[in-house]
C-alpha cells in the first residue's frame, strides 16, 4: 500500500494496523473454509463490531466512534488488499451502502433501533434493488408495496442480493406507486424475520466466492408504514445521493486490490525463470510492469482526491462515476497481464493470482456497470 498519503492522518494509521491484524488473526485461518462454503462465519461479524471495523462513520450517541468516510476507506482498502474480498464485500455493503441511509434518511427512532446493532455486528444488513430482468434499471422494479391501513404488504423478489443469507434487515426498493414513475419508489425496512420472507439459493458465482449472494424472495410480507426510510415515494432521490459514496467504495476496493495483484506479481517475476534467468530481467516484463505502475499511480492520486471532496461533502456524481469506471477497467487489465506473467501456474486457484483475477471481474458490474459509468459522465460533458 502507498505511503505519505496527505488526505490521511496518524488516526487512520493505527486503524490501519489494526484491520491487518485482524485480517490475519480473523480472517485469514479460516477464508478458504469460508471460499469453498460459499459464506463467512456469522461470529466474524461481532469480532469485526468489536475490533471496530463496521460502521466507523456513526456517531458515538448510536454506538460508533465518530470517525468520518476515510476510517471506512482504510478498512475497505486494508480487506481488499489482503486479498480476502468476500468478506471485504460483505462488510462494505453493510457499513458503505446501508449504513448510509439510515444515517442520512432514518427517523431518530430507526437509527437508535439499528445503528448501534450495526456497529457490533449484532445485526446484518443488505440493500435489495436489482431484480431479475432489470439489472441496472431502477425504474423497471416490480416488487411492490401495497398500502392496507397502519401496514405495507410487500410482495416480489430480489436478485444478486450480498449479505443475502445472514442479513437480518434488508432495505428494500420497492414500488408503493403502479403510476409514479421514478417517484412511485420508496425504501422500505424489512426484518427478515417477518412472515412471508425467505432467503432463496445462495448464488454460485466466479468469484467472492465467500460472500454470500442470494436471492430474496417477499409473499405478503407485511410491515408497519413507520419501517419506510424517507419519504414515500423518495426511493428514487436517497438512491441517488448516496451511489456516488458506494461507487466511490468500489473504486477504493478496486485500486488496493490491484495494487495487490501488482506486488505480488513484482515480486514473482524476480524468482520466475526462464531461458536461464528471471523473466523480471526482460526488458518486455519490465516495460509492461512501468505501464501497471503508472496506472497505479494515477488511480491512487484520483481515489484520493475522491475521497477528500467526499469528506468535504463535495464529491460529484460524475467525478465518483470517473473513479469507478476508471479504477476498475485499470483493475481488470492489470490483473490480467499480472496473471499472465504466472504462466499456467496463474491459472491455477491454489495461486493468489487467480482468485484475484476472479474476484476482479464483478468491480465493473456492481453498482453501476461500467456501460451506466459512462453514460453518467457523458451526460456532464
Amino acid at each position: 500500500m502507498l505511503q505519505n498519503r496527505p488526505v490521511f492522518d496518524e488516526e487512520h494509521a493505527l486503524l490501519r494496523e489494526s484491520v491487518r491484524r485482524f485480517a490475519a488473526a480473523n480472517i485469514q485461518p479460516h477464508f478458504q473454509e469460508w471460499e469453498k462454503a460459499g459464506i463467512i462465519d456469522r461470529a466474524l461479524w461481532p469480532a469485526a463490531g468489536e475490533a471496530g471495523l463496521l460502521c466507523p462513520q456513526v456517531p458515538e450517541q448510536y454506538g460508533g466512534i465518530g470517525g468520518d468516510f476515510r476510517h471506512n476507506a482504510v478498512v475497505i482498502e486494508e480487506l481488499a488488499y489482503s486479498g480476502f474480498a468476500g468478506p471485504a464485500t460483505d462488510f462494505s455493503v453493510h457499513s458503505d451502502v446501508c449504513c448510509g441511509y439510515l444515517l442520512h434518511y432514518g427517523t431518530e427512532e430507526q437509527k437508535k433501533k439499528w445503528l448501534p446493532r450495526m456497529v457490533a455486528g449484532e445485526t446484518v444488513c443488505a440493500i435489495a434493488m436489482t431484480e431479475p430482468g432489470t439489472g441496472s434499471d431502477l425504474q423497471g422494479i416490480r416488487t411492490r408495496a401495497v398500502r392496507e391501513g397502519d401496514e405495507y404488504v410487500i410482495s416480489g423478489q430480489k436478485t444478486f442480493i450480498s449479505n443475502g443469507q445472514m442479513c437480518d434487515l434488508v432495505i428494500l426498493v420497492v414500488r408503493t406507486n403502479p403510476d409514479g414513475g421514478s417517484r412511485g419508489m420508496s425504501l422500505v425496512l424489512v426484518e427478515t424475520e417477518r412472515a412471508g420472507f425467505r432467503h432463496g439459493r445462495n448464488l454460485d458465482k466466479l468469484g467472492h466466492l465467500s460472500s454470500d449472494t442470494s436471492e430474496l424472495f417477499f409473499d405478503q410480507v407485511r410491515v408497519p408504514i413507520e419501517n419506510v426510510l424517507g419519504s414515500e415515494g423518495g426511493a428514487m432521490a436517497a438512491l441517488m445521493s448516496e451511489l456516488p459514496q458506494e461507487r466511490l467504495t468500489i473504486a477504493l476496493h478496486s485500486i488496493a486490490a490491484a495494487q495487490k495483484a501488482f506486488d505480488i506479481t513484482k515480486d514473482y517475476v524476480g524468482e520466475r525463470k526462464a531461458f536461464g534467468q528471471p523473466i523480471g530481467t526482460f526488458q518486455n516484463t519490465r516495460f509492461r510492469l512501468a505501464d501497471l505502475k503508472a496506472d497505479l499511480a494515477v488511480g491512487w492520486a484520483y481515489v484520493d482526491q475522491c475521497l477528500r471532496d467526499h469528506v468535504r461533502g463535495e464529491l460529484t456524481t460524475y467525478a465518483a462515476s470517473t473513479a469507478k469506471l476508471w479504477t476498475t477497467e485499470m483493475h481488470g487489465r492489470l490483473v490480467d497481464q499480472c496473471l499472465q506473467f504466472f504462466g499456467g501456474y496463474g491459472f491455477m486457484r491454489e495461486y493468489e493470482i487467480c482468485r484475484l483475477f476472479a474476484d476482479a471481474r464483478v468491480l465493473r458490474i456492481y453498482g453501476g456497470t461500467s456501460e451506466i459509468m459512462r453514460e453518467l459522465i457523458s451526460r456532464n460533458l
